[in-house]
C-alpha cells in the first residue's frame, strides 16, 4: 500500500474510520507512518494525536478498540479507509460515531455481535453472558459443545420449536465463543466465500 505522507507539512494523512458490518462512518482521524504500521502489526486503529502529540491507539484507555478488517488507500494516495469492527462505542461522548449517530445494522446477528462484544468489555454481574467471559475459553467452549449435542438430540425428534431453540442456543454460544477468540462471525464468512472461489 503506498501512501503520500509528503503531501501535507506534518506527515499526516486522514484515516477514516467505517464499521466493516455497517459501512456506518464511526470516526475521522489522522495517522502518521508509524501510526499505520502499528495499526497493521496490531491490527488495532492506532492514530497520531495531534492534541497529544503522539501515537494513540483508540481503546488504550476505554478498552473500545477499534479492530481492523481492512484497509485502502485513495486514487490520490493521500486518504486511508480503514473497515473495522468497533468493541463499543467509538466517541469519547459514548456515542456510536462522533455524529452522535446510531450504529445499527439491519442483520440482527451482527446487533447481536454488538451485544457480546459490549457484554465482555464491559461486564455486569447480571450478565449470563459476562459471566462465561469471566469463566474462560473452556467453560465457552464446553457450552458450545453441550449446545450442539443438545441440537443433534433435538433433530432426531419431531418437534421443530425444541429444535429451533436449541439451534438459537447453539448460534449465540459459538457467537460467543467467536468473540472470545477475537473473531466474528464476518471471518468465518471469509472462509466459506475463499472456499467456495
Amino acid at each position: 500500500m503506498q501512501i503520500d505522507f509528503q503531501k501535507s507539512s506534518d506527515g499526516l494523512v486522514p484515516a477514516i474510520i467505517q464499521d466493516a458490518v455497517t459501512s456506518k462512518v464511526l470516526m475521522l482521524g489522522y495517522m502518521n507512518r508509524e501510526a499505520l504500521e502499528k495499526t497493521m502489526a496490531e491490527s488495532k486503529v492506532t492514530f497520531f494525536s495531534r492534541s497529544k502529540n503522539r501515537l494513540w491507539t483508540k481503546g488504550e484507555e476505554s478498552g473500545n478498540f477499534l479492530i481492523v478488517k481492512d484497509l485502502k488507500v485513495d486514487c490520490d494516495q493521500d486518504t486511508i479507509l480503514v473497515k473495522a469492527s468497533p468493541l463499543g462505542p467509538v466517541c469519547h461522548t459514548g456515542s456510536d460515531t462522533c455524529w452522535d449517530e446510531q450504529n445499527i445494522s439491519n442483520d440482527f446477528l451482527a446487533t447481536l455481535e454488538g451485544i457480546i462484544a459490549d457484554r465482555k468489555n464491559n461486564p455486569t454481574d447480571k450478565s449470563y453472558t459476562a459471566s462465561l467471559f469471566a469463566k474462560g475459553i473452556n467453560k465457552i467452549a464446553q457450552k458450545v459443545g453441550e449446545e450442539a449435542v443438545e441440537v443433534v438430540i433435538e433433530a432426531k425428534d419431531n418437534n421443530d420449536d425444541l429444535f429451533l431453540n436449541e439451534s438459537a442456543d447453539l448460534l449465540f454460544h459459538y457467537l460467543i465463543l467467536l468473540q472470545a477468540k477475537g473473531f466474528q462471525l464476518s471471518d468465518v464468512i471469509s472462509v466459506l466465500k475463499q472456499r467456495h472461489k
